[in-house]
């Protein structure tokens, strides 16, 4: 028996505005298709029991895939993540995340591979892999404005649907160069969530003074739009902003923070980061030469350590762009592309901006797959009201 479809599931397949909108509603025995990352959780949440049953045998991919919902019998495709940093603690929630659709859609779990160390030819390779694997989908960070503009090319001319996610070419700025023909991107925006932390900076350091921004990659699509955003903001406002590198790997990043940091300590007014692993390392950083808590900080994303100096104080913030639905939208949208033969196809979905700071630091030191620090996914309770700040153009 079917079960009763979820009114917060069904409100959201209302926002996608299918013509086949009923039918849709039995995708997944009661669960619903969603618009961006507002409803990805009550999707999740809405299937967790009929994937979770007893009841349901054990299939095969190609079984498991002709058995979802309402939709008819599918090869089960096989899609490949191309990524620049690919043991980065940051993508485990991605990769939890598109792992999760997959078996959601009883899909085989796609491939994961590119170059640990942002090198563009060491993902272009492996992109090109895929195409020659015939790949059914390909979802792919571009850092580059022009690595990536020939390999996507002939994916989509060979007929696989290609999706950017995390970084989308370069925004030099304000102006954006995609440099692909991808179908869409799912992620951040990654300029204005700078400009954003450049505004953050303004009320944490009212005066203007010397500032530090800490980049893993200078250059690169996923992180130097960030850098220039916040820059954009602060400079004219008087403010000195130093843009030190860091480096691609974790294990390199903090050394090279104490390093200069030891250096600046006397003129140094303000400490900041544009990427994962800058801003997990600066809060030790802060913290070995004397700074911690004394001046200014922050950063982007939700790492552990992220988390853990934001509790202690020795960070002001962090900005989520929330990963995991980096991994789990690309699969959907290349499901559904596949499936209608490219009668959907997927819209560009900005992930989000969420400023975590000590006051609300503690929903995300939840163990959780979601965010990476848990093996499986499971439902996280919560309860009272959800704090959220009126929306803007800009939030």
């Amino acid at each position: 028996m079917k079960k009763k479809i979820d009114p917060v599931v069904d409100e959201a397949i209302e926002t996608l505005n299918m013509k086949d909108g009923p039918s849709r509603r039995r995708l997944l025995e009661g669960a619903g298709l969603f618009s961006a990352s507002a409803a990805a959780s009550a999707l999740i949440a809405a299937c967790s029991s009929s994937s979770s049953s007893s009841a349901q045998p054990k299939t095969s991919a190609s079984a498991t895939a002709a058995a979802v919902g309402n939709f008819p019998s599918t090869p089960p495709w096989q899609f490949w993540f191309v990524n620049h940093v690919t043991t980065n603690l940051f993508f485990v929630p991605t990769q939890n995340g598109m792992k999760d659709a997959a078996k959601l859609l009883g899909l085989p779990a796609p491939r994961w591979g590119g170059s640990a160390n942002s090198l563009a030819s060491e993902m272009v390779s492996y992109l090109n892999t895929a195409i020659a694997a015939k790949a059914n989908g390909i979802a792919t960070t571009v850092i580059s404005a022009t690595s990536f503009t020939t390999p996507v090319k002939n994916a989509m001319n060979a007929g696989i649907p290609v999706i950017s996610y995390n970084a989308d070419g370069v925004v030099s700025h304000g102006v954006a160069d995609i440099g692909t023909n991808r179908l869409c991107y799912v992620g951040q925006a990654l300029y204005l969530s700078g400009q954003q932390m450049g505004q953050q900076i303004l009320t944490l350091l009212p005066t203007p003074g010397e500032v530090a921004i800490f980049i893993a990659t200078p250059g690169t699509g996923n992180i130097q739009p960030r850098f220039d955003g916040a820059a954009s903001v602060l400079t004219p406002k008087g403010y000195t902003v130093k843009e030190i590198a860091t480096g691609a790997l974790t294990s390199a990043e903090g050394p090279a923070e104490k390093a200069y940091l030891t250096g600046a300590k006397s003129s140094l007014k303000g400490a900041f980061a544009v990427d994962a692993g800058s801003t997990e390392q600066l809060g030790p950083s802060l913290a070995s030469v004397g700074l911690a808590g004394k001046i200014p900080a922050g950063g982007f994303d939700l790492t552990p350590g992220t988390l853990t100096a934001i509790g202690a104080g020795q960070l002001n913030f962090t900005i989520n762009q929330d990963p995991y639905l980096q991994g789990f939208l690309p699969v959907l949208y290349l499901y559904l592309f596949n499936l209608t033969g490219g009668q959907v196809s997927p819209p560009d979905t900005d992930t989000g901006l969420g400023f975590v700071t000590k006051s609300n630091v503690a929903l995300y030191q939840k163990s959780s797959s979601y965010l990476g620090s848990a093996g499986s996914p499971s439902l996280i309770s919560r309860s009272g009201a959800i704090q959220n700040p009126p929306a803007t153009t800009s939030t």
